[in-house]
């Protein structure tokens, strides 16, 4: 007896280990390390542009925050349709047959997370060039010098996979893959000094609390779903969640319904409420720091947050009266998120570094001219469960904005590039790039880069600014966070050229959760306001011949682009069509060449008319190049 169990255990043992000795070798143009909101983006996108890419997932789940996370409900970027983030909300819509999904109060865009699985998984399946590897954790990072050349994973049986690549994404949630390739980076709050802002108080290691997510499902009338009391229950931790709680402070202002609502899901059977648990006041927030910790033990630290966000849901059951409210057997792992809502990780010092002063202020300097993706969502920070004081940090109000090219690579290492959380961006700024829309078409932008680096045997940091702008606007991604024209507008691709260029700026205003900046395109414009754009983005005096004050026309228009050659008159054009504003502009030209109504060279011409004028004319876009900085070179 005692020998069988004996050689049982031996062959158990033996069977253990030539497991754990097999490696799995790939090779592959491109690598995304994590199929997370901002991976999957990254890894649809350098697929569709041409490079063989794997993609490779700890979960069994695409889309990171929107599925496994189960943050469901996206914040912000809902007027600005660019893009995967666009192409997946068209997907939703066709799946709930409707274009409201606006069924929670913090959001224009709540979804099951099965829904956006499924939707992602669809995504990802058409794509001939994408394979998609799940259950396999980041472990290590290959390198040939200074490069990046693949990572190595490691499975929950302890099997090996190592990826060799060209160029790999780090679209690991806590920015694990540049960490370990040397990359310099942040974590934490930061000194003024260091990060260049006047709101930056103080330097620590304090990141955002974390959340662990649930999905609820009201199973009806009478019936009763009460989980078990979950370890270490303390019910004070909830008091004053909601107006309906015990509280000992100042109460919440909203009933538990209400607070329930928040993140009320739109459904599929409408027989059953869904809401996902994501609630910040005495709800399941937590705050936990294992950022450095290897991401296969991260899982244990975590219980900690599991079981906060399972005594909220106690609490709710058994304190508040709803029982009926249980975890919705049909959503994640049984109604609970698979992995947390990380709001912030490690920080990659790029070759460019975006701060606040960036965003509130982006004609102040030039690294709006080299941006990719766009985003609308005020600075917002969670620290209401940090065990101690925080560092009180004054968040200014911000426009809508665009995020850097340059912010994507690292400063010093070769074959890597970074999406997810884990750009160059300060802590502050964080609070705002973090976002799920922003995250993924910054996602999309990298896999953009990735596939442009593979075409032309480059590195990172050799890219061009302007052609991963211009493989962006061919995909209808906004460059420029301009709320008021449309991709859908034949004008839109010229105004965000012409944009992204500073020749016609925007105008940004902070609006509450929403944040705007507009081009105004049926607007005119001075003469003044022109001279001064084009000066100086061209670093030249332009001639005009018309008073500062007076409006630009179209006649006026075309004097500017014909007496201020070479900076504004291809000379391809200028051979066809010859050199004079009367042979330049005619009525057949506006409508036949431009696509524009209603010639008159006297009547003020508009904005966006002014836009398509320039881009048709002149290869500004193109000729002028610029540095990861935004200066032209």
């Amino acid at each position: 007896m005692w020998s069988k169990m004996f050689f049982l255990f031996v062959a158990v043992c033996c069977y253990a280990s030539e497991l754990a000795a097999q490696t799995q070798v790939l090779t592959t143009e491109v690598l995304v390390v994590g199929a997370t909101t901002g991976g999957v983006a990254a890894g649809l996108q350098s697929a569709r542009s041409g490079a063989q890419t794997i993609m490779v997932e700890q979960t069994n789940m695409p889309g990171g925050m929107l599925t496994a996370a189960g943050v469901s409900c996206t914040d912000g970027d809902d007027l600005l349709y660019s893009g995967i983030w666009q192409e997946f909300r068209e997907n939703l819509y066709k799946y709930y047959g409707t274009r409201n999904l606006a069924s929670g109060w913090v959001s224009n865009s709540c979804f099951e997370p099965s829904a956006a699985n499924n939707i992602f998984r669809s995504m990802t399946m058409r794509e001939k060039k994408l394979q998609v590897l799940y259950g396999w954790y980041f472990d290590k990072v290959m390198k040939s010098g200074n490069k990046v050349t693949g990572v190595s994973f490691i499975n929950k049986m302890q099997q090996r996979l190592n990826v060799f690549a060209q160029i790999v994404i780090d679209a690991t949630d806590l920015g694990d893959v540049f960490a370990a390739a040397g990359a310099g980076y942040d974590l934490g709050m930061e000194f003024s000094k260091y990060s260049g802002e006047n709101e930056a108080v103080e330097k620590n290691d304090i990141i955002q609390d974390i959340t662990w997510a649930a999905i609820l499902k009201d199973y009806g009338p009478g019936m009763d779903k009460t989980i078990a009391k979950p370890d270490n229950y303390d019910a004070k931790e909830y008091y004053c969640s909601t107006s309906d709680a015990p509280c000992n402070e100042k109460p919440y202002q909203f009933n538990t319904q209400k607070v329930l609502d928040y993140g009320k899901l739109t459904v599929k059977d409408t027989n059953h409420a869904k809401y996902m648990l994501n609630w910040p006041v005495h709800g399941n927030d937590y705050y936990l720091n294992v950022v450095e910790a290897p991401p296969i033990k991260r899982e244990e630290a975590y219980k900690a947050a599991k079981d906060q966000a399972l005594g909220f849901i106690y609490f709710l059951q058994t304190e508040l009266g709803f029982k009926q409210i249980g975890l919705a057997n049909d959503e994640l792992n049984a109604g609970m998120a698979w992995i947390p809502y990380n709001r912030e990780g490690r920080r990659v010092r790029g070759v460019v570094r975006l701060n606040i002063n960036h965003i509130k202020n982006p004609y102040d300097y030039n690294l709006y001219r080299t941006g990719i993706a766009v985003g609308d969502y005020p600075v917002d920070h969670h620290h209401g469960q940090y065990p101690g004081k925080v560092p009180g940090i004054k968040f200014p109000s911000v426009p809508s904005f665009n995020i850097p090219l340059g912010a994507l690579i690292p400063e010093k290492i070769d074959g890597l590039i970074v999406c997810e959380k884990g750009i160059s961006v300060s802590n502050i700024a964080n609070g705002t790039t973090r976002l799920q829309p922003v995250v993924l078409l910054t996602g999309q932008a990298a896999g953009v880069l990735a596939a442009q680096c593979i075409k032309k045997d480059i590195q990172p940091r050799d890219a061009s600014v302007r052609e991963v702008q211009d493989s962006l606007l061919k995909h209808k991604a906004y460059i420029m966070p301009f709320v008021d024209i449309k991709p859908g507008d034949p004008a839109w691709e010229a105004v965000q050229r012409v944009g992204v260029m500073g020749i016609i700026k925007g105008f940004g205003k902070s609006i509450d959760w929403e944040n705007k900046t507009f081009f105004y395109p049926d607007s005119t414009l001075s003469m003044g306001e022109l001279k001064a754009s084009l000066e100086n983005v061209f670093g030249s005096p332009f001639k005009t011949g018309a008073n500062n004050d007076a409006s630009v026309t179209i006649a006026t228009a075309a004097s500017i682009v014909v007496n201020n050659q070479p900076f504004l008159f291809s000379k391809v054009v200028a051979d066809r069509t010859g050199s004079t504003a009367a042979a330049f502009f005619d009525a057949r030209t506006w409508k036949e060449e431009l696509h524009l109504e209603n010639f008159d060279g006297n009547r003020n011409i508009t904005r966006k008319e002014l836009a398509v004028m320039l881009c048709y004319y002149s290869e500004n876009f193109k000729r002028y190049e610029v540095d990861f900085k935004g200066n032209i070179k």
